[in-house]
């Protein structure tokens, strides 16, 4: 399971021009469901990412989690993390999970980050989504349950 994490001031997911949700400071999780994967990877990055010391302090250093200032959370799917550029000119998305497993883990995730108490935020599983993002810092990571 892959993600990529952005720390934002604010971010928004619409649908077909519809906002759908948005949230204020904390973090955006693009998520990516690779074949293989289980729930096992799902609560390691779960517990990863409402644990990561990426908020600044007081001090200007980023030694607090999302947990100590309290942020949301907006997870979006996205399949295209798994894309592999390596040959050719167009991706390929072998690696990707089968619909129905993908879409069991993500709702499986997002039910694991809501057990740390914080607001969740979702996109729409295969809907095509238009994310607004404010990244803050920039601060970007990605995470990878299995490096």
């Amino acid at each position: 399971m892959k993600t990529v994490l952005q720390r934002v001031s604010q971010a928004a997911v619409s649908v077909e021009g519809k906002l759908i949700s948005e949230i204020g400071k904390g973090l955006v999780v693009l998520v990516g469901v690779e074949q293989g994967d289980s729930e096992k990877d799902a609560t390691y990055l779960a517990e990863k990412i409402l644990h990561l010391r990426i908020f600044e302090d007081e001090a200007g250093k980023m030694n607090l989690s999302l947990l100590d200032v309290h942020g949301s959370l907006l997870v979006v799917s996205q399949f295209t993390l798994l894309g592999d550029c390596r040959k050719g000119r167009r991706p390929s998305f072998t690696k990707a999970a089968e619909p129905e497993l993908a879409r069991y883990l993500y709702e499986f995730f997002i039910e694991e980050l809501k057990r740390g108490g914080l607001p969740v935020a979702t996109g729409i599983f295969q809907a095509h989504m238009t994310v607004q993002i404010f990244n803050d810092g920039p601060v970007t990571l990605i995470l990878d349950s299995r490096s």
